[in-house]
């Protein structure tokens, strides 16, 4: 169905895939996760919006696939094969937030593929898009399959060395509360990556041993004592497919997330509320590579090439109380 049509005129379309317990929406605009619904639960469990407009303005970033390179690049410049390149500051004019105004998630998608289960949706970039080279193709497929999984496989290609970090950028509320207030939350990460002031990496990548940000064992999480804008390390490079994430709300309603990405960021929602809502209203949690990897050497590289693309599979899988 035509969801809107975007300010360049283009028709936006929303598809629903279904199967088991779940349902999920799929916007073209940006490969947004508009809606997902657990049978039995009268809510949807992530933030969206029924207004195209709202996903061009201010909740640019609720759902979609945000790249070429997700999260800040501290100097907004990146060095690709002794080259130089300048990246949009779009951050306090220093800072390159998210790609910018190319970015992925500010396009209308192509849709390549689709059945009752599955959309698979298609992206090209032209060489000097979001002040990167090559020309490149993005391949994203949402799948759900009984009982209640969702899994989204993406994959990038390049004709040059390039760089690529993507992440999914959705915010879940699993309680449909004014907050992510009470909800629990697991992280299978000993080491995190503490922020500046502007909420890039400092470079250290500290123990997780004796901090606010220890949750490898599931604790509760609350709005007035818990701040989050951190990527949890995962690996130090992509891994198979594994469960890094459980969160649990007080309806018992669970989401546990499995990726194969190194990293995953939590953000607090502190900033960026939907129309009429009060900030904090869900955690947004994103399967990525480390933020700023081009300035700091120890972090993970995210360089592709011709012969070795970009890939990542992120999964989320739902229960309630029985």
């Amino acid at each position: 169905m035509i969801f809107g049509n975007a300010s360049t005129g283009e028709p936006v379309e929303k598809i629903t895939l279904s199967t088991g317990d779940l349902t999920v929406s799929v916007l073209t605009w940006g490969a947004i996760l508009q809606d997902v619904r657990l049978a039995g639960v009268d809510r949807s469990l992530t933030l969206g919006s029924h207004d195209l407009t709202d996903y061009e303005g201010g909740l640019r970033h609720h759902g979609s696939l945000i790249g070429p390179i997700a999260n800040r690049i501290s100097n907004a410049r990146i060095k690709i094969d002794r080259m130089m390149y300048e990246l949009e500051r779009n951050q306090d004019g220093r800072i390159h937030l998210h790609s910018g105004a190319q970015a992925t998630h500010r396009r209308n998608w192509m849709v390549s593929d689709r059945s009752e289960t599955h959309v698979t949706l298609t992206c090209t970039l032209r060489d000097g898009v979001c002040g990167l080279p090559g020309n490149r193709t993005v391949t994203v497929t949402y799948r759900v399959t009984a009982p209640a999984t969702l899994t989204m496989e993406l994959t990038g290609s390049t004709d040059a060395t390039t760089a690529m970090s993507f992440a999914n950028h959705s915010y879940w509320n699993l309680d449909g509360t004014d907050s992510w207030d009470g909800h629990a939350l697991q992280i299978a990460a000993d080491h995190f990556l503490p922020g500046t002031p502007d909420c890039y990496p400092t470079g250290e990548i500290v123990d997780v041993q004796g901090t606010e940000m220890d949750f490898r064992h599931m604790r509760k999480v609350h709005t007035a004592t818990d701040s989050f804008d951190n990527n949890f390390c995962l690996s130090d490079g992509p891994a198979p497919l594994r469960d890094v994430l459980t969160l649990c709300g007080a309806s018992g309603v669970t989401m546990t997330m499995g990726t194969t990405a190194p990293g995953l960021q939590v953000y607090d929602n502190k900033e960026g509320a939907r129309p009429g809502r009060a900030p904090f209203e869900g955690l947004a949690l994103e399967a990525q590579n480390w933020p700023d990897a081009p300035n700091n050497a120890d972090f993970p590289s995210i360089l592709v090439t011709p012969d070795q693309g970009y890939a990542q599979t992120t999964t989320w899988t739902f229960t309630q109380p029985v």
